[in-house]
């Protein structure tokens, strides 16, 4: 009896368009927990005498916080090597720990102040809310922001999902640590890109195509006329001159839906979301961290998405976690879309970034609120 051969048809993997984002930006976390040393650095005692005295050279000249330039704060031997680690978050990897900043048992103005120098170093402030906060506390004050869109995340002590923030560099300095959790995850964007070019392109495709975003009542001047819901439309991966940068809130993108005028959507557009937050939590491709007083973590936002688990804090006022945080706009820095206007305001190089609004006064406050 003869065998018939049965013709068994198996459908065509589908073909990435984008082609996979390759050097140090695309890392794994898997391996980058392997090579903590390339990614972290100890300040010596001769480096954080070096901050010290510049710290209270600026105090003794009566400079407030939010007028301290880089000129103003010399670090002589210090200062080539931030120059270093800055060239490494704007153009390699994306991060870096800076670690052994003094900072318990002393007055918070003092170290806010050297904070702020070593940060004028990776470049110039920028506005973090509203209200003009040059200097962010990340710090709970109460309050729900998925049952408030006018609440940020980093003034509650909820869970915060994978995202980016509003400027080129996000720092943040831990003064004091919660009663548990609280921990840090990073995930390189670049190598979330490459996965879902690999396993499902057609997903990658639609994050490159816009979704209405909401700005959680931070409107800037000129960015929703009258008549107009405060909301714009960004895609999350974008390609220019020859670099992908990201835009990325999941929590803002849903946000967006109260608005009737905002697109409603789709399955896939919520299967390509979905894919995108299960690649950022997954353990081979995330980075976890856990901060101690005097940890400084710098994250460059085009390249990282950063997470923070739910934290239960003490009950005392005066050990109650509290991180400082700056938005950094950096010399050097790549060029953007156009797109990024939406939220960058000034594309200009070395001055985007921030939140500015009508009624926005620049200043940096030393106590959370």
């Amino acid at each position: 009896m003869a065998v018939t051969e049965v013709e068994v048809f198996t459908p065509a993997r589908p073909v990435s368009s984008r082609p996979l984002i390759e050097g140090p930006s695309a890392w794994i976390g898997a391996d980058m927990r392997e090579r903590e040393d390339e990614w972290s650095y100890r300040l010596s005692p001769a480096e954080v005498a070096e901050i010290e005295a510049a710290a209270q050279a600026v105090r003794a000249r009566g400079l407030d916080i939010a007028d301290i330039r880089r000129e103003d704060f010399p670090l002589p031997t210090l200062g080539p090597v931030l120059e270093r680690l800055r060239a490494e978050v704007i153009d390699g990897r994306g991060f870096v720990l800076l670690r052994g900043m003094p900072v318990e048992d002393r007055p918070i103005a003092e170290s806010a102040t050297a904070y702020w120098g070593v940060g004028s170093y990776f470049g110039s402030a920028r506005s973090q809310n509203a209200k003009g906060h040059l200097l962010g506390h990340v710090y709970d004050l109460g309050g729900l922001s998925k049952a408030d869109p006018n609440v940020r995340g980093y003034a509650t002590a909820e869970e915060q999902n994978f995202h980016i923030d509003r400027c080129d560099v996000v720092a943040l300095l831990c003064l004091r640590r919660a009663k548990s959790g609280g921990l840090s995850a990073i995930v390189s964007s670049m190598a979330v890109h490459n996965e879902m070019a690999r396993r499902r392109p057609d997903l990658l495709d639609r994050l490159y195509q816009p979704f209405p975003t909401d700005r959680r009542g931070e409107v800037p001047e000129g960015k929703a006329p009258e008549g107009k819901a405060p909301f714009y439309e960004a895609p999350v991966f974008n390609r220019h001159a020859g670099r992908v940068s990201v835009l990325y809130s999941r929590q803002y993108i849903l946000s967006a839906q109260r608005f009737p005028e905002a697109q409603r959507l789709t399955a896939e557009d919520i299967e390509a979301l979905d894919m995108l937050s299960e690649l950022a939590a997954d353990p081979e491709l995330r980075l976890d961290m856990s901060f101690m007083p005097g940890d400084i973590q710098f994250l460059h936002n085009h390249t990282i998405l950063h997470a923070r688990t739910g934290y239960e804090d003490w009950p005392d006022v005066e050990r109650k976690r509290h991180l400082l945080r700056l938005w950094l706009a950096p010399p050097g820095a790549r060029p953007l879309p156009p797109v990024f206007a939406e939220v960058y305001g000034d594309l200009t190089i070395g001055n985007r970034g921030g939140i500015i609004c009508r009624d926005t006064r620049l200043h940096a406050p030393l106590a959370p609120g």
